[in-house]
């Protein structure tokens, strides 16, 4: 892999995984540079998640190598770069009845539960306010876990990865079972949240186009393990490349940033 260049946040050269011999990832190469908000794309199993498992510093590639926030997998403590990373699954596993701002506070410890005798400082309350301000969930603070809809639980999550101020912010499908209005929130949350944070780097995976959000700047399509387009959005979310990438012909349009596919030719 070259010399780390400045402003790079993440940088996979030539990467392949293999799991139980199957070739999950093939030759995947993809720069990141900071501020840019990428969105990864592709069929069920194209191997979105596995390629954000390794930008997430979980999961090592066979071959090839990867460099995140200047560090290389394989040449650094992994649990030390997943401390600079805010990682959102929409399967967070808590299974008690914490409040929305209890929730956020664990972003703190990294810890899916309060830690027992931590106290957070007045600094660290008020941050977790803020951010459940920018979500746009200053009214339900105070709400339960189980009492939250689908959307308020993603956009507490993305409150809780924001609490360490990572650089970067890996969100793996956010959108997954949320109505038209919850997922409309979510994505102007994101949008929110990326005008506030000029600095922050995002990496979103989904398969849905109406799913990204209008800030979304560069993109990847993935199919079987292969990149087919990369680069800028409006560059690579085009009619003949989402087409080929889910092999069906689909009409991409876009309006007010925003993207949708239609199934058939233009």
């Amino acid at each position: 892999m070259p010399p780390a260049v400045p402003g790079v946040v993440l940088n996979a050269d030539k990467i392949d995984l293999v799991r139980e011999r199957r070739l999950l990832l093939d030759g995947v190469t993809m720069t990141v540079l900071r501020g840019e908000h990428w969105a990864l794309l592709g069929p069920n199993g194209a191997g979105k998640s596995t390629l954000l498992g390794i930008l997430g510093a979980y999961t090592h590639p066979t071959r090839g190598s990867a460099e995140i926030l200047g560090h290389r997998l394989g040449r650094v403590d992994v649990q030390r770069v997943r401390r600079m990373i805010g990682h959102v699954d929409p399967r967070h596993p808590l299974e008690s009845a914490r409040t929305v701002r209890e929730i956020v506070l664990t972003g703190v410890t990294g810890t899916i539960e309060l830690v027992p005798r931590w106290t957070p400082t007045g600094d660290e309350l008020d941050r977790a306010d803020e951010l459940i301000a920018l979500m746009g969930l200053a009214h339900r603070a105070d709400a339960r876990w189980p009492n939250l809809s689908q959307g308020e639980r993603g956009r507490s999550l993305i409150a809780r990865a924001l609490m360490p101020d990572p650089p970067l912010l890996l969100l793996d499908e956010p959108a997954t079972g949320l109505d038209v209005a919850a997922r409309e929130r979510l994505l102007a949350g994101i949008d929110r949240l990326r005008a506030d944070r000029p600095d922050l780097t995002t990496v979103l995976v989904t398969h849905h186009l109406e799913e990204l959000p209008a800030s979304t700047s560069h993109a990847l399509l993935l199919r079987e393990g292969r990149v087919l387009a990369s680069g800028a959005a409006g560059d690579v979310l085009t009619t003949e490349a989402v087409s080929a990438c889910f092999d069906h012909p689909i009409t991409i349009t876009r309006h007010n940033g925003r993207w949708a596919a239609t199934a058939g030719p233009a």
